[in-house]
């Protein structure tokens, strides 16, 4: 299989330099396909490795949106994340999310990728019968791009937990995320499950949701916030007078740096999840590029106007909204759409991060606010801004504002729905069941010393002194 694979790209190369000729590219029908095919797993590839960069930008976000005493329990949630979520989405979680054994609550077969092609590429001779499409991915390709967004997804839950929470616990989440409630949100949308059999009404053939507003982003949001409940505020969060108070972060370069990273790794995340190099995969990418840098202005805008100045973590958490919201409708937008999602989404952040605060959750870093509030937003935007059929749609002008009425609303909504209410109560009684177990929170000594030093036995930072 490996042997075809590196055939396929050896011709690949060679077949790049000949097809600069028209002719030669009309006559080659098969090795301007191969070529294709090559080039589509290797971007597929490439824009994996951008998502996989983005677990460095949660733990420097969430670093420098929280106190120094628990900066290494941060990095090791981190590297925990992507270590323990590739381990679970190779043993059940992909199986649970694509195999084809299930029904349209769960899949099946596939456990440790048992049963895939990994490293074949399509066989060219197929061309003959027509059955055969350029720009299939390998089993290795699709795998590689999948499970790195299983780890974001539980990535996101991280910053609302931070600074309070055991780390074997958080451990046993993580595990739970990516090995069965991430899987199964995956399987009822992307794998084909639930919205193949019931989720379409009218004029609406299918829920969207292209890179993963609500697929991804909301999960991770609705288990922050479940995780956030079931732990309780950070001493000292609140006051006698259960007025908020604030605990500063220790380093903003940090979060800014942080930031920056992952707007970086969305233009793996939405362009990527074309899952083909082609002309969609630069129109993604202008969208998401849009919507981030509107949800950053409007998120400075809105702060200003409720605080008095442009509190930098807000306006980078206002960036973050704008790629969220962006995620869902990247390739059914145009420019416009884009503009207008990313400019709400940043203003609902500031909103949203307040609103949580004065309701007694302590979300330390604002995920549920940025995946959450956000992630909800850009799945409803599908609903009022599609211009373009996205390859969920089935259609052009599916929004309510380009004349497709209120059908792909209404599934949108449903959608919403069904996500938030199968994470809370998966999410919730899991925490739940950890709490009354092995324990979901540290001791009120253990946090004051911070989790470097109860957690992990040494603090992040060591200052030299001379004598």
């Amino acid at each position: 299989m490996k042997r075809k694979l590196f055939t396929g790209m050896g011709i690949a190369g060679v077949s790049l330099v000949l097809a600069a000729s028209p002719a030669w590219a009309q006559g080659n029908t098969e090795a301007s396909a191969i070529v294709q095919t090559v080039m589509d797993n290797l971007w597929v590839f490439i824009a994996g490795i951008l998502v996989f960069f983005m677990q460095a930008g949660f733990a420097l976000v969430e670093a420098g949106l929280t106190r120094s005493k628990n900066v290494a329990n941060i990095m090791a949630k981190n590297i925990a994340d992507m270590c323990i979520g590739v381990l679970a989405f190779f043993a059940v979680g992909y199986a649970f999310a694509y195999g084809s054994g299930g029904g349209w609550f769960i899949g099946g077969n596939s456990w440790f990728l048992s049963g895939e092609s990994l490293f074949a590429l399509p066989d060219p001779e197929l061309l003959e019968t027509g059955e055969w499409v350029s720009g299939g991915l390998s089993g290795a390709t699709d795998f590689f791009f999948q499970v790195v967004f299983a780890a974001t997804a539980v990535t996101i839950a991280s910053g609302a937990m931070a600074g309070r929470t055991k780390f074997s616990a958080y451990l046993l989440f993580s595990a739970l995320m990516t090995a069965f409630i991430y899987p199964v949100v995956v399987h009822w949308t992307w794998g084909g499950g639930l919205i193949a059999e019931f989720i379409n009404w009218g004029d609406a053939d299918s829920y969207s949701d292209f890179a993963g507003s609500g697929i991804v982003h909301l999960t991770g949001g609705v288990a922050a916030l479940m995780g956030a409940i079931a732990l309780g505020p950070r001493i000292g969060k609140y006051g006698s007078d259960g007025k908020p108070r604030a605990i500063p972060g220790h380093n903003i370069v940090f979060t800014v740096i942080g930031v920056f990273i992952l707007w970086l790794g969305w233009f793996g995340f939405n362009p990527g999840s074309e899952l083909a190099a082609d002309g969609v995969v630069m129109s993604v990418a202008l969208n998401t590029l849009i919507a981030a840098a509107a949800g950053g202005a409007v998120s400075a805008v809105v702060v200003v106007m409720k605080t008095g100045k442009p509190d930098v973590g807000m306006v980078g958490n206002g960036v973050l909204g704008g790629l969220v919201g962006i995620t869902a409708g990247c390739g059914a937008f145009n420019t416009f759409g884009s503009l207008l999602t990313g400019a709400v989404a940043g203003a609902l952040v500031v909103y949203s991060v307040l609103f949580i605060e004065k309701k007694g959750i302590d979300d330390p870093v604002g995920a549920v606010s940025v995946h959450g509030t956000c992630g909800i937003w850009g799945v409803l935007a599908i609903g009022l801004f599609s211009r373009y059929d996205d390859a969920f749609l089935g259609r052009d002008d599916a929004g309510l504002f380009y004349g497709g009425g209120l059908d792909q609303l209404s599934v949108q909504a449903v959608m919403v729905v069904i996500i938030v209410a199968w994470t809370a109560i998966t999410a919730g009684i899991a925490f739940q069941i950890i709490k009354k177990t092995t324990g979901l929170r540290v001791s009120p000594e253990e946090e004051a010393a911070g989790l470097d030093i109860s957690e992990h036995g040494a603090a992040g930072y060591h200052l030299e002194t001379t004598n």
